[in-house]
């Protein structure tokens, strides 16, 4: 019996490319796809206990780190790909870059490819919204957002759409990720200040979000910065030996988490005792917990990045894709007539 050579259909695996990516944001619009990709995680966060759960695979090194990422709810498995090496931007490369998978769990095939430098700041800003949502206190419109990089313009946003502000106030080392990230907000419907310091910047804020890049121990944030009630999105620290907020900080917030077993050694808490209580915010989103309690509350979401976000990312990029042609079909798998004859497709390619 001759053996095809030919993928069949069902054997292509859908790839989203960066340009498909891009193309696939102004198709659905940058802030319906934040709302869209926060619903997926607050779905998949509600379902929290069906999922595998592990610490991030991480292999470090003195410029940066290369990590996996992976979860499953017993029907379909992911993972991401991620490194993080910040003197990239010195050579003229990106800091973060990424790309992700989902398998059916039934058979272990593949079912989607996709870049995820673009997608995992979509849902990185998507999950910070989200929470502020929740935690930040009522009524929020103005956010601090200390640190003016990759992911600033996109937490912007994000808050705007999904948390309410209405004000950024932009502060960063370098005056020209500021001038660029004034740019970038330019007539996106939010009112954006350039500030010479973080104290300035956080004038007036209810939320301070800081997302510095510097593989380091850092105090982006002094304990006499932070007044009563704001809530704090710490999205910069996310490996061993690199934080953002003085110790004192974390010793009058209440901490919301990710994944503690995660956050303890990547986040700010590597700073406190390893038992310093924290809540974990899936909690929160099924009333197992209690978030924001009065408006004197620091609340400090203390975020290193789970799988289950890019999990969600993923569910929702494969969701929209459909129907678009905005992917490749990507001739990834063998698929043999007979699933047992590898050996023989291989030989008759060769004819």
């Amino acid at each position: 019996m001759m053996t095809n050579t030919t993928p069949s259909a069902k054997a292509l695996v859908p790839f989203v490319s960066v340009d498909h990516m891009m193309k696939l944001v102004h198709h659905i619009g940058i802030e319906e796809m934040l709302r869209g990709i926060a619903d997926y995680i607050e779905t998949d966060f509600k379902r929290w206990e069906l999922f595998d759960k592990t610490p991030r695979v991480a292999s470090h090194s003195d410029t940066g780190v290369i990590e996996l990422m992976p979860t499953s709810d017993g029907d379909v498995y992911g993972f991401k790909y991620v490194n993080g090496h910040p003197s990239n931007t010195a050579d003229g490369l990106q800091t973060v870059t990424a790309f992700g998978l989902l398998a059916d769990v039934a058979t272990g095939y593949p079912v989607l490819l996709s870049e995820m430098t673009l997608l995992t700041a979509l849902r990185t800003a998507a999950t910070s919204a989200l929470v502020a949502r929740v935690l930040a206190p009522k009524g929020s419109r103005v956010m601090a957002m200390i640190g003016n990089g990759t992911q600033s313009e996109f937490q912007s946003l994000a808050m705007k759409t999904i948390a309410g502000i209405d004000e950024v106030r932009l502060y960063d080392i370098d005056p020209a990720a500021t001038a660029k990230c004034a740019a970038n907000l330019a007539g996106q419907g939010l009112k954006v200040v350039s500030c010479t310091s973080a104290q300035d910047a956080m004038l007036g804020a209810q939320i301070i979000t800081t997302c510095t890049a510097d593989k380091q121990y850092a105090t982006i944030l002094t304990d006499n910065m932070v007044g009563a009630g704001v809530h704090i999105n710490a999205i910069g620290g996310d490996c061993p030996g690199k934080t953002e907020l003085a110790p004192a900080i974390l010793h009058r917030s209440e901490i919301f988490v990710e994944y503690p077993e995660q956050t303890r050694i990547e986040g700010e808490i590597q700073q406190v005792a390893a038992d310093h209580p924290v809540t974990e915010f899936w909690k929160v989103l099924t009333g197992q917990a209690k978030g924001r309690r009065d408006d004197q509350q620091i609340t400090l979401f203390d975020s290193v990045g789970f799988a289950i976000e890019d999990f969600s990312a993923l569910r929702y990029v494969r969701d929209q894709i459909a129907g678009t042609g905005l992917f490749h079909p990507l001739d990834l798998l063998a698929d043999p007539d007979d699933p047992r004859d590898l050996f023989g497709m291989l030989q008759r390619a060769k004819a």
